[in-house]
Formats: C-alpha cells, structure tokens, sequence
C-alpha cells in the first residue's frame, strides 16, 4: 500500500482550511452578485467585500479603508514599488531594498533601475537579516522608498521591521515591506511598526489563491498601475473577486484566533526535525538566523550530498529547494549564496515549511525520509 504523503511544503502555498471553502461557497453559488452592482445582489456582495476588508484590517491593526484588495502579493509589491516610484518621481529616484528579497519585489526594482531609477541593494548578514543601521546609511535626500520583507520565504529569517520602519519615519521616507510569508504566523501591527504599505496573499494562510491585499496608510501617494474602472477607490481597477476576498478575510479572522497558539505548537515540531536530523546525521547545517525566524520554517544543508539527487529522493514527502517561483532554475539559492553559504551546500539544500495541518507523525516520517536519502547518497558518494 503506498505510503501517505506527508506535506512540508507551507511556504509555497497552504490547503484551503474547510472553514474558509465554508465561507467561500455560498459566493459560487447563490450570493453571486458584482459588488460594483447597485441592484440587492450587489449590494450583498458589497457586503461581504467590506466585511473581508475589516477582518484583513484587524488582523495586522489597520483601518479597513487601508486595506486594497489585489489578485496576490505580487500585484501589491507592483503596486506598492512601482506606485510610490511614479508617484514621487518628481521627488526623487533612489530606492532601497536588499538582495533576498523574493523575485515579486527583486524584479520590479531591476525593471525601474532600467528605467532610470537608483537603487541600493543592502546584502544581509551571515543569518539573513538587515539592520536598521544599514538602512540608515544609504538613505539620501533622493530616497522616497525603502522595501525590505517581513519575513525570508526561504530561510525563514526575520527582519527587524519596527526598527526599520522607525528609521524609514524619522528621515521622512516611505516603508514597504512583504509580509507574505509572516502575516498569520507571527503578530505583525502596522501602526507600531511604522510601516506605510505592506503586501499579503490568501494561499499562505489558508485561504484561496488569486487573491491578496496591499495596505496603503493613509496618505501614501500611489500612481496606479492598472486602468479601467476606479475600483478600490481608484487604486485597483477591475471586478472584485468576491469569493476570493471572503476566503482571504475568513482566513484572516482564523489566524486572528489561532496564531498565538499555533505558532509554539509549529516552533516545538520544527526544534523536534532539526534536533532528530542532526542527531543521526552528521554534517548538516541550519541556514538563517536561530533566533530570529518564522516558527514554522527550517532550511537544513546536507554536506557530502548531491542536490538534484537530494530532492528528487523525496517521493512521499513533500519539500522544496527553496522558493517556488525559482524552481525550474538548477542554481544554487541566491539567499543562501547571499548568506555566504558554498555553492555545494546551496545546492544541497532543503526547505521543510510546516503548517496547520502538519502532525508529530508527520515530522517522524520527514525524518525517517531524510536520513534513509541522504545515508544512502553519502554511501553511493
């Protein structure tokens, strides 16, 4: 009989909670309406948007006005990166970001350093954090955006956003930072933190995919970037997609309840794979910072090991090399080279990502998995 596959792989996307597919259906099905429509179908649909937008709102301590709804986190780094560029052009042309950022905001700083602006691109310290103090010292008078993420999709790593955030506010410069990966996981508060956009997507928290959200502050000046409608108060055209909008607000509402009790429940089952690992193997490192991390994710590099053989022995259990929008590229991480890591560990790396569906059973199997494949490459080698 085969085995049941056991699935690690949370950072890349999430199941559908049943919980939230119970509050999407009715959507599909019978409240269908357009909620741009002024007629009773419309203005149920309406509702729902506007109920999803204060449950996304409570959630990372917003007004719900803030919130825009978008088709994913990477529409709402394009809107949030190319929005402020435009709209402040006349202001400046000098952004800051960093080299681990996910491709959703790498590329559409390399597409407006094509276009003439001035970007500086930090490279983080040996656990794949930035400090405020590097921040603070390639801010210039031309500086209208500083972009540094949450959280590393990766390697799990944190970065010290509030103290970022306080030094993006007292020189006056826009803060924007992608949460995809910490929304949900850990308490994430915009106002404490000073931050002045953030962006965030349903399918790693739960809910559905196609849908996320960008939070704006108010007062953040925005070109648009899409046309044709004025939707979300002229800052996103197009038709909402309401069944995705409610999934992502119920997700939201459950991770509100869930999170803190969630999140030690996660840190013990990741501490109990890597403790397991490394104690029958040897040679294998943690990757990232150890105390500053997502609870729920371990980057583990296996010496001795070749890495297309490594993953392509996990059958039953389900883990990644590293992002999944770089998948398909056979190259070392560029997080992991950024964190001085050699190209033949990079290569021989695994990402476990653990969630809410995940169990003790689950981490024995993903043990018992690891140590068989990579006893059995170091034995071949």
């Amino acid at each position: 009989m085969a085995s049941r596959l056991v699935y690690l792989d949370y950072n890349a996307t999430t199941p559908l909670d049943v919980r939230v597919l119970q509050a999407i259906t009715p959507y599909f099905t019978k409240s269908y309406g357009n909620a741009a429509s002024n007629h009773a179908a419309g203005v149920v649909a309406r509702a729902a948007v506007e109920k999803a937008r204060g449950q996304v709102a409570r959630l990372i301590r917003c007004r719900s006005d803030e919130i825009v709804f978008t088709s994913g986190a990477t529409e709402a780094n394009n809107l949030a990166i190319k929005g402020v560029a435009e709209a402040l052009a006349d202001q400046g042309r000098h952004i800051v970001t960093q080299i681990t950022e996910h491709k959703a905001v790498l590329d559409p700083c390399k597409t407006l350093e094509r276009r003439g602006w001035q970007i500086s691109w930090l490279r983080p310290d040996s656990g794949g954090r930035i400090s405020p103090e590097q921040v603070e010292q390639v801010l210039r008078p031309d500086t209208v955006l500083v972009s540094i993420m949450w959280a590393n999709n990766e390697i799990g790593t944190i970065h010290p956003i509030g103290q970022i955030g306080r030094v993006c506010r007292q020189h006056r410069v826009l803060f924007h930072t992608d949460a995809t990966q910490a929304v949900g996981k850990v308490p994430v508060d915009v106002a404490a933190d000073q931050v002045d956009l953030l962006s965030l997507s349903a399918h790693k928290l739960y809910g559905p995919k196609g849908v996320g959200a960008l939070y704006v502050r108010t007062g953040v000046p925005l070109a648009i970037q899409m046309d044709g409608g004025g939707h979300e108060r002229g800052m996103r055209s197009g038709t909402l997609n309401v069944p995705g909008i409610v999934g992502l607000g119920a997700a939201c509402e459950l991770a509100a309840a869930e999170m803190l009790q969630e999140a030690p429940r996660l840190a013990a089952l990741r501490d109990r794979l890597e403790d397991e690992i490394r104690r029958q193997l040897p040679g294998v490192t943690v990757n990232g910072s150890l105390e500053h991390r997502l609870p729920h994710c371990s980057n583990l590099s296996f010496a001795g090991v070749d890495g297309g053989a490594l993953l392509s022995g996990f059958d039953d259990v389900c883990v990644s090399s590293g992002s999944a929008c770089t998948s398909a590229i056979k190259a070392p991480s560029f997080v992991l080279r950024a964190l001085g890591v050699p190209d033949d560990l990079a290569l021989a790396s695994v990402r476990y990502s653990l969630g809410r569906m995940t169990t003790q059973a689950d981490i024995d199997r993903a043990v018992e998995k690891t140590v068989e494949i990579v006893r059995r490459l170091r034995g071949m080698a």
